[in-house]
């Protein structure tokens, strides 16, 4: 075959008929040429693949990665399509590529990896949402897509969902356009005092052990924050007096809130 027949431009139109003609030919040619008309029908069909890989943009892949791949799917397509069987190359072709895209998206494409059903589940939705938006003019309903795709309305929530952990945000990237505020600082610190509230909590049954004025003197020390001196002259003691009662009082709490922490540990 004349090299000139090969390198010829095709329109859209004449693709379909070129491809399956010269994959006819490839299939009873030498491995040379049947190379070079192979490759000629992958040329051909360089713009419908660049075409398939670009709906997946932006969602988390580099489009010359999507574009490897949508390549690559196309080739294999050239390769495993025999020419008179089934409803042509295109509709092989398409399929084919596709499902490469697919398959990488879901191997390398998730910054936080849902169930597999559910990826699946998601680029369905995606796809499916896509053609009926063509189709209707307008935003598909859930319900309608649900439909389509056979599943429930919660599936495809559920599947709409999954399909924003394409792309791991950034901690420093703003919240929203008009805000200057990042979205690491909308997220709460943990409290100083939390790991007081197990000692709090075992500490006030036994708070409720101590006479009225021991009470009363540990409220003055530790919540009214009062000097010893400024204790006895409330309760009319001196100051080396509530000293010892301070000393008596918190030796007594510590040895039951140990008692406690033994018997916890113990059950």
């Amino acid at each position: 075959m004349p090299h000139s027949e090969l390198a010829s431009p095709t329109s859209a139109g004449d693709r379909v008929p070129r491809a399956e003609d010269l994959l006819l030919k490839a299939q009873h040619a030498s491995r040379t040429t049947a190379a070079r008309l192979r490759h000629q029908v992958v040329v051909d069909h360089l713009s419908l693949a660049m075409s398939i890989a670009h709906r997946y943009d932006q969602r988390g892949l580099e489009r010359q990665d999507l574009e490897q791949v949508a390549l690559l799917g196309l080739v294999q397509a050239v390769r495993r399509y025999r020419p008179g069987q089934g409803s042509g190359f295109l509709a092989f072709a398409v399929p084919t590529i596709t499902g490469e895209l697919k398959r990488h998206f879901r191997d390398h494409g998730w910054a936080v990896r849902p169930p597999r059903h559910l990826q699946e589940q998601s680029l369905a939705v995606r796809s499916c949402t896509e053609r009926l938006a063509q189709e209707l003019g307008r935003d598909p309903t859930r319900q309608e897509i649900a439909d389509e795709l056979g599943l429930s309305v919660g599936d495809v929530t559920r599947a709409e969902g999954a399909d924003g952990q394409y792309v791991a945000r950034s901690m420093d990237a703003p919240v929203d356009r008009d805000s200057g505020v990042s979205l690491g600082d909308t997220l709460g610190e943990v409290c100083r005092d939390l790991d007081r509230v197990e000692d709090f909590e075992t500490l006030r049954p036994l708070l409720r052990t101590l006479k009225a004025r021991e009470r009363l003197i540990v409220r003055l020390r530790f919540v009214d924050n009062l000097t010893q001196r400024q204790i006895g002259q409330r309760i009319g003691v001196s100051q080396m007096q509530v000293s010892r009662l301070l000393t008596d009082i918190l030796l007594r709490l510590r040895r039951a809130m140990d008692v406690d922490q033994d018997i916890g540990a113990a059950s």
